[in-house]
């Protein structure tokens, strides 16, 4: 039986991932790699550390399966950004990672400039450091990039897809590039004023393709040996709504990672630009787009991973459930994850991190709690926008990602909104989706409707008929928003 490999090169490490054609997890790789911070509010990737932990996680996945394989899919951080010369292969650049604020004072200049309706209209986003245009605009201005004829942009896929291919190719996917705030998504091209706009030269940008479908085969360079058919791409975050099998309008998966991104599937016509909230291309099989909405939370797991490796309050992340259910509930404290600013539904990028209700009696296990109450309280916040922006309604959300194995959290989640929460069985569906994405190119799976029939529930949680006390914490927690915004004014 073949397997599909997929590589998850995400913001804390990468993830080689092997699916066999039931839809079954034959086996799975992992490797860290090092978060650099040289500023306040900086954060960079080295991108060759980016592809030694490819290299080592698919060295491992070869040692651990027997069967042929059929086809490779990439997914990735999105909006992250890097330089390199065409010519030789040589990052010109560090990675500036899509928590990276240092363009915040340009995003402002630009929405104070008017240009922000010409971006929400053509891109669908919003201007915020978040996205990959002002990233570029800064490496231009400040990196040593050379005058070389032979320069690329691109986020992590391209890199990845170039590194495999020894340099052959130059591409991307259409949901990559629809977060770079310069492609038009309508129309299905990069955006000729929006690249005037940031001074970008159109011919530095890679090609960009549907996600599903041959990109190039690997060559000499690839840990998993030349000829293998590089056949799918795709955003994680779209890639985790694609593993999750939404492929029906108003289908809603959530994503809790190192942000956590709720995204809906609103079928294959673009919609309007809605307050709070993003407008993003899901997929193309090759028939053109499937379009999403996309709340985008930057900090949910990172919080979880600064109470592990900035306080040390808990040794592995995987304790932290255990340390919330040590207390009945949080004792009035709020924590507002704001360490990059806030995304959906607010959009501050000057906001930061705050902790409010502390007491006499505040324990580590309040702390625990009200980091997963961050979490649930953010994502309710996305959702509420979704159903308010339209005639939509979140009938079920489904989960994936690390913390989605935390009981506690998801029973709170389903509380916040409403609505029954589902975890499925394989909760890697970011690697899930771009190992079937790529594999129904290849012919492994005949349509979405066989893919559809290999996504199995693990637990659901319903919300409790009660949630008179769920409503009323969100109430406090929105006062706790309120005061985080807008305090890095320098």
């Amino acid at each position: 039986m073949a397997v599909v490999v997929s590589i998850d090169a995400g913001t804390t490490g990468v993830r080689s991932f092997a699916l066999n054609e039931a839809g079954e997890q034959v086996a799975i790789a992992y490797r860290e790699f090092t978060q650099l911070y040289p500023q306040p509010g900086w954060v960079e990737h080295d991108p060759e550390d980016i592809w030694k932990a490819v290299q080592a996680t698919l060295a491992d996945l070869v040692s651990l399966i027997n069967e042929p394989i059929a086809a490779i899919g990439i997914t990735d951080q999105r909006e992250t950004v890097l330089a390199w010369d065409l010519k030789n292969g040589a990052a010109l650049s560090n990675a500036i990672v899509w928590q990276d604020r240092r363009t915040a004072d340009r995003c402002t200049q630009l929405t104070e400039d008017g240009h922000l309706e010409i971006v929400r209209r053509t891109t669908g986003l919003v201007i915020d450091p978040y996205f990959s245009a002002t990233k570029v605009e800064w490496l231009i201005a400040n990196g040593d990039l050379g005058q070389s004829g032979d320069l690329a942009f691109g986020t992590i896929d391209s890199w990845l897809i170039w590194k495999l291919t020894g340099g052959s190719t130059f591409a991307t996917d259409v949901t990559n590039a629809s977060r770079t705030l310069l492609y038009d998504i309508e129309k299905g091209s990069w955006s000729s004023d929006l690249c005037e706009l940031f001074g970008i030269p159109m011919n530095s940008l890679p090609e960009v393709l549907p996600s599903s479908g041959r990109f190039a085969v690997t060559g000499e360079t690839s840990a998993l040996g030349p000829g293998l058919p590089i056949s799918g791409a795709i955003g994680d975050q779209q890639s985790a709504l694609f593993g999750q099998a939404c492929f029906e309008v108003g289908m809603t998966k959530n994503t809790y990672g190192t942000g956590s991104f709720v995204l809906m599937n609103v079928g294959q016509t673009c919609p309007k630009p809605i307050e709070g909230l993003l407008s993003t291309i899901a997929w193309d099989l090759g028939d053109g787009p499937t379009y999403a909405l996309e709340g985008s939370i930057f900090a949910t797991g990172a919080a979880i991973q600064w109470l592990r490796d900035g306080l040390e309050v808990i040794t592995h992340a995987s304790e932290i459930g255990d340390l919330a259910k040590s207390v009945p509930n949080s004792g009035g404290l709020f924590f507002v994850p704001a360490f990059a600013g806030l995304g959906s539904p607010w959009w501050d990028p000057r906001a930061r991190g705050t902790i409010i209700g502390i007491t006499g009696g505040t324990k580590t296990g309040h702390l625990a709690r009200a980091v997963i109450e961050a979490i649930v309280f953010q994502t309710a916040d996305v959702v509420s926008a979704m159903t308010k922006a339209g005639d939509l309604s979140v009938g079920e959300m489904r989960v994936d990602g690390g913390a989605a194995v935390v009981d506690l959290l998801l029973q709170l989640q389903a509380n916040q909104i409403g609505s029954r929460v589902s975890r499925p069985t394989i909760t890697e569906t970011t690697a899930q989706g771009a190992a079937m994405i790529a594999g129904l190119a290849e012919g492994v799976w005949n349509d979405k409707d066989e893919i559809a029939d290999a996504w199995r529930l693990d637990e659901a949680f319903d919300p409790q008929e009660d949630r008179s006390e769920s409503l009323m914490l969100h109430e406090q927690w929105l006062r706790a928003v309120e005061r985080s915004k807008n305090w890095a004014i320098d």
